[in-house]
């Protein structure tokens, strides 16, 4: 099994559970800002599997 496919679907995983978790106990006007800041935390995440990727190669 590739160590990166595995980290790579964990990291995945867990993004959506906090999602999901975010979006189903928020009020409406904080619905709109986890909206907002999704295309940030996205890109987050991957940064943050970029240098996952360059600690194990």
């Amino acid at each position: 099994m590739n160590l990166m496919s595995l980290a790579k679907g964990a990291a995945a995983g867990a993004v959506v559970g906090f999602a999901c978790y975010a979006l189903s106990n928020a009020r409406p006007m904080k619905k709109m800002s986890i909206k907002r800041d999704a295309g940030k935390t996205l890109k987050a995440a991957g940064n943050l599997l970029d240098d996952i990727k360059s600690v194990l190669m």
